[in-house]
C-alpha cells in the first residue's frame, strides 16, 4: 500500500503527457485572416498550417463543391515547392514556409477556388490530415417580391377604412334635434306596445311547448287506459271447455 500513491502519480504524468501530445498531433488549416468569414471575388486569400511535426513537409489539397480532391502543391521545410506536372512555380497559388506554420496563398480567389482546404504531412510513413477550411463566397440574399395581389388588397383596405372613416365623421355631426326626435318616437313605439309586449313575445314558444307535452300526456294516458280496459276484457272471459 505504501507504493499506492507513487504509482498514482506515475499514472497522473502520463495521462498528461499523452494529452499533451494528443494536442501536438493536431493538425489545424485556416485563414490567416482569423476574422474572416467569405473571401471576395478577386480577393488574394491566404491560408496557414499548423503541422505537429515541423521536420516534414506539407501538401495542401482543395475539396471542390463536387468532393473532388485536387492537389495543389508540396511544401519542403527549406520552403521548395512543387506543382502538379513537376512545376515550380504556379499562376494561380504562392507557397511558403514560416518558422511555425506552412502558408498557401490564392492569388486572386475566383468560383473556380471555392472548397474546403487540407494540409496534410507524412510522418513516419503515416499520411495525416488536417481540419478542413471552408472557403465559400457569401450567400447573396434578397428580399421577397411584392406580389400585385398583396397591392391590390392594401389598397382595398385602405378605400374601406376611408369609407368607414367618412361614415364616422357623419355620425358624429348629428345634430341634437335628431337624436330627440329618434328617442321620441323609441317612448312612442313602447308605450303603444304596452308593458306586456316583449313577455307574450318571450312566454308563446313556452306555451306551445307546454300544449305539445300535455297532447303527449292525454294520447299517452288513453292507450294505457285501452291496454288496461283489453287486458281486464279478456281475462274475465270464461274459458272454453
Amino acid at each position: 500500500m505504501a507504493g499506492s500513491p507513487a504509482l498514482l502519480l506515475l499514472l497522473s504524468l502520463g495521462l498528461c503527457c499523452t494529452s499533451a501530445q494528443g494536442q501536438r498531433n493536431k493538425m489545424e488549416a485556416r485563414f490567416l485572416d482569423r476574422n474572416l468569414k467569405h473571401p471576395q471575388e478577386g480577393q488574394r486569400l491566404e491560408l496557414e498550417c499548423l503541422p505537429y511535426n515541423r521536420d516534414n513537409g506539407v501538401s495542401w489539397i482543395q475539396q471542390d463543391k463536387d468532393g473532388t480532391l485536387h492537389f495543389i502543391v508540396y511544401i519542403s521545410v527549406l520552403s521548395q515547392t512543387t506543382y502538379p506536372e513537376s512545376k515550380t512555380t504556379s499562376l494561380r497559388y504562392d507557397a511558403s514556409w514560416t518558422s511555425y506554420t506552412s502558408r498557401l496563398v490564392v492569388k486572386s480567389f475566383t468560383a473556380q477556388d471555392e472548397g474546403t482546404y487540407f494540409c496534410t504531412s507524412n510522418i513516419n510513413q503515416m499520411l495525416h490530415f488536417s481540419s478542413g477550411q471552408p472557403a465559400f463566397f457569401p450567400v447573396p440574399t434578397t428580399a421577397a417580391p411584392t406580389t400585385h395581389t398583396a397591392t391590390t388588397q392594401s389598397s382595398q383596405v385602405t378605400k374601406k377604412d376611408i369609407s368607414w372613416n367618412s361614415q364616422d365623421a357623419a355620425a358624429e355631426h348629428i345634430t341634437p334635434t335628431a337624436i330627440t326626435q329618434r328617442s321620441q318616437v323609441t317612448t312612442k313605439v313602447n308605450s303603444q306596445q304596452g308593458p306586456h309586449a316583449g313577455t307574450s313575445i318571450e312566454n308563446t314558444p313556452r306555451f306551445y311547448c307546454k300544449m305539445v307535452m300535455w297532447i303527449h300526456l292525454a294520447v299517452t294516458s288513453l292507450l294505457l287506459l285501452t291496454a288496461i280496459t283489453i287486458t281486464i276484457t279478456h281475462c274475465q272471459r270464461p274459458s272454453s271447455a
